[in-house]
Parts: C-alpha cells; sequence; structure tokens
C-alpha cells in the first residue's frame, strides 16, 4: 500500500510548509498533495494562506521522490486548456512526478471572493465532465509533452450518479475520505461503473484521505480495496504517525 501526506497551506509560514514537504519527501513518502483553496477550510477564517499552484511549482523543484499533486484541483477556477499546461510545466519541473487530481468544487467562500461564479452541485460537475476531454487533448498538444507521454488523472468526490461514473470513464486514480464502510460502499460503485462501461476496475488507483488516527484501520482501508492511503494534516505538520506506518511496511 502507498503512503502520502495532504499538507493543508492554511495558518502557516512558507518556510514551515515547505520544511514539512522536504521532510516528507526525505523520509520515502509515496505522494505529497497540498489543497486547491483561497481561505482556511477551519479554525481562523482568515489565517494565512497560500495558493495550491504556486506551491507545487516549488514542491516540484524542492522533491525528488515522491509524486505531488492538488488533493484535489478545482476544475472551475482555471481555464481546461491553461490547466493542462500548468500541470505538464510542474510535471516537466518534478521529472514526471505530477498527479492532476481534480473535483467540481464545493466551497463558496472561495468561489464568491474571488469572482466565480458558484452555481450548482450539478452544474459544476456538467462543467468537469466537459472539461476532461479539453484537458487531455491540451495535453496531447502540448510540446514539449508530459515526461512519461502523460499525466496520471485523479478525479475526487464521493457521488455516485456522475462522479464515480466520469473517474470510470476518464481517470487513472480516484480518492474519497473514510470512515471504512463509506470507502468500501463507494469502490463498490466504482466498480459496477467499470463494469457497465467496459473499465478493468484495477485500472483505477484507489486513494483514501485520513486524518493520523485512522491510521489505527490502515488494514482495513486496505481489506475494503485501498491502494493507497493518504494522510491529512496542518501546521505543525507532526509526521510521525506517517513515518511509524513507513518503517512497518
Amino acid at each position: 500500500m502507498k503512503i502520502g501526506v495532504q499538507l493543508h497551506p492554511q495558518a502557516t509560514s512558507l518556510n514551515d510548509i515547505r520544511a514539512a514537504w522536504r521532510a516528507a519527501d526525505a523520509m520515502g513518502v509515496d505522494s505529497i498533495w497540498v489543497w486547491d483553496h483561497f481561505y482556511p477550510l477551519y479554525g481562523d477564517p482568515d489565517a494565512a494562506h497560500f495558493e495550491a499552484y504556486t506551491l507545487l511549482a516549488a514542491m516540484a523543484a524542492d522533491t525528488c521522490h515522491a509524486q505531488i499533486g492538488a488533493l484535489v484541483t478545482c476544475y472551475s477556477y482555471r481555464n481546461a486548456q491553461l490547466l493542462a499546461d500548468m500541470s505538464r510545466t510542474i510535471d516537466h519541473i518534478s521529472n514526471g512526478r505530477f498527479v492532476l487530481g481534480i473535483g467540481s468544487g464545493w466551497f463558496e467562500r472561495d468561489y464568491s471572493e474571488y469572482g466565480y461564479e458558484f452555481g450548482t452541485a450539478p452544474g459544476r460537475l456538467r462543467l468537469l465532465g466537459e472539461g476532461l476531454p479539453v484537458i487531455k487533448e491540451r495535453l496531447s498538444k502540448l510540446n514539449p509533452g508530459p515526461v512519461n507521454g502523460s499525466i496520471p488523472l485523479m478525479i475526487g468526490g464521493s457521488g455516485e450518479k456522475v462522479t464515480l461514473k466520469l473517474t470510470a470513464q476518464h481517470a487513472d486514480m480516484h480518492n474519497t475520505f473514510g470512515p471504512v464502510d463509506h470507502f468500501r460502499g463507494k469502490m463498490e460503485v466504482l466498480d459496477r461503473w467499470c463494469a457497465e462501461l467496459g473499465r478493468d476496475p484495477r485500472a483505477i488507483e484507489r486513494t483514501v484521505a485520513l486524518s493520523p488516527a485512522d491510521l489505527a484501520d490502515i488494514a482495513a482501508y486496505e481489506d475494503a480495496g485501498a491502494d493507497h492511503v493518504i494522510v491529512m494534516t496542518g501546521h505543525p505538520y507532526d509526521l510521525s504517525a506517517v513515518e511509524k506506518v513507513l518503517g512497518s511496511r
């Protein structure tokens, strides 16, 4: 099973989050992520906060082992063609370690404060579904192309009618959350979509985002089909639980 970390880019300094991703990479995590928001999601709503893709460019240059990405990118914050080009460029900075994690978006404050139309959840999912082929087409046209020929695409979310279907149609990875029964149920739905659409279900890497405390149940998540556990942590970025799990592999 792969082990990753998501470092929350809120209530922190740039020096501290850089030190955390360097430490995570040095201890051998398989992936390092930030989230794609413009404001804190918990605690002080006006605490310090940093933007995802500029952080990822720095992370790409600072690290050498782990895959990197946003868990997950909000599709509607950036033009689809531009997002593809940004992703390709970060992929080159990282020498082929970038993962394009993407979702339809949900945090209304981001939209209202930055002037994006919030709309409705079904409308945002429709836009995502329309945008995924555009991203893939632009990636195929860029010169130079991605380092390894393609960039892994992760879709994040739990919606059974649309989100998991989009994963079966387009994605290499899918991320959702615990608890174990929730995760297992969503993976069963994904398997059904794969069967309906003629996709090999094992071609999709299953990731689950957990708190450090949830690592006590890591074996149960593996039994439920998880290929990759991503541990979510905020400042001061205590990675001791992750290091312990890595040491037991």
